[in-house]
């Protein structure tokens, strides 16, 4: 949810990104906060801004398993047949002749410029050394605490903390960036609604405060020593599980779009498309639904677009990267608002005590968008089948309950 704000600014390219067309940041009101509302006419279709994130991190299970490689490498995991083999290999955009380690931990970077810009901002801090595969660095055992409470599927990664920490450690102008990520919404709760984080409750104390005092050990920066303190890292750990967004790039699916462009006699177009939908079903068989390379980012602009069960934009990332793309999915007038779902598209499609169920838990509000307040007058229940999804998670043990609320973040 956004954050309040007192003033009124336009947006201007900077650390945030490009924008395509113009929109401006308002204060909407103390429940929401600020907002996002287009200055000119946006056509459906058109891309509202482009915008790179303050700090990303990819999640840690997903970065365990290396998910970094070509379309035909990314089907051979996937499927389970290390034979498998892509029509049309040239139309896969991974280039990993241009992938470079970091030269004393050999993290991967996809270029030169990536590593570069990662050493600049927080990665002297974070670089291990020849102690990355040490289980007693400091950093090592942040990062298993947090895997062994934190399942897959990943929604949030410890390591955007992490980065957060460093990149003010790095920092020449350590204010600059404190105020930047000050910006962002950091509530545990919401008293006017009684509301409470559903991670920062009683019953998960024990786990919080053990993360605490690893990523303390780890990172500790007199700059920031409110974020080490036992409510200044709840509020922190609020911070990125409100304001974080997902960021998801594959390059099987990058190779799939690039399929679809291709001009094609309609014998082959019938049989790639055939050979696609099969790759599909074996995925399935083999993987399930965890196909990407995962991780999630604080954006700024990204950050100020309130929710709605009935956007009128949406987010992606087409080029395969952590460059967040925000497209209007219908016209937007001028001083109409930008509105965003933090539900995805199954989520949306439940009844609206389910949807209110899940903003409340993770994101502090009521949600009270054009859908809900049409759907307001239907009884507070779940279809059989969301009662019994909410039923099987209740039965469960409560470190089982702890990691798949963790995924919720």
């Amino acid at each position: 949810m956004a954050a309040s704000m007192c003033d009124v600014f336009s947006f201007c390219v900077g650390v945030a990104g490009r924008a395509r067309v113009s929109v401006e940041v308002r204060f909407v009101s103390s429940a929401k906060g600020k907002g996002l509302f287009a200055t000119q006419l946006i056509r459906k279709g058109e891309t509202i801004f482009v915008e790179r994130p303050l700090v990303a991190a990819q999640f840690l299970w997903n970065a365990l398993y290396r998910y970094r490689e070509k379309a035909e490498e990314n089907a051979q995991r996937l499927t389970g047949k290390p034979g498998q083999v892509l029509p049309h290999p040239e139309l896969c955009t991974v280039r990993k002749d241009l992938h470079q380690n970091c030269p004393h931990c050999q993290v991967m970077y996809c270029s030169a410029e990536c590593r570069l810009a990662a050493t600049e901002q927080y990665h002297q801090v974070l670089c291990p050394g020849p102690s990355q595969d040490d289980p007693l660095h400091p950093l090592n055992k942040l990062q298993e605490a947090w895997r062994s409470i934190h399942y897959p599927p990943e929604t949030a990664s410890i390591m955007l903390m992490a980065r957060m920490v460093a990149t003010v450690k790095q920092a020449k102008d350590k204010d600059r960036w404190i105020r930047l990520f000050s910006q962002f919404c950091n509530k545990t709760a919401n008293e006017e609604e009684e509301i409470v984080h559903k991670l920062l409750g009683d019953k998960f104390k024990g786990q919080l405060e053990l993360l605490r005092r690893l990523f303390t050990e780890a990172l500790y920066e007199e700059a920031v020593s409110q974020w080490f303190t036992p409510d200044g890292f709840r509020s922190l750990f609020a911070l990125v599980g409100t304001n974080g967004q997902g960021i998801g790039t594959s390059s099987l699916s990058q190779w799939v779009h690039a399929c679809d462009t291709l001009e094609l006699k309609p014998q082959d177009r019938e049989q790639l498309d055939a050979f696609i939908d099969q790759l599909y079903k074996d995925i399935e068989a083999a993987t399930g639904e965890f196909l990407n390379c995962e991780g999630s980012g604080l954006f700024v602009l990204q950050s100020c677009c309130n929710h709605s069960c009935v956007p009128n934009a949406e987010t992606s990332f087409p080029e395969n990267n952590f460059l967040l793309h925000v497209t209007a999915l219908e016209d937007i007038k001028p001083g109409e608002e930008i509105c965003i779902s933090y539900l995805d598209c199954c989520q949306r499609e439940r009844s609206r005590h389910s949807r209110h169920k899940i903003l409340r838990e993770n994101y502090l509000f009521v949600c009270s968008c054009p859908k809900c307040l049409a759907e307001a007058d239907e009884p507070n229940v779940t279809s059989e089948e969301e009662e019994e999804e909410e039923e099987e998670e209740e039965g469960e043990p409560e470190d089982a309950e702890l990691g798949d609320e963790m995924t919720d973040v």
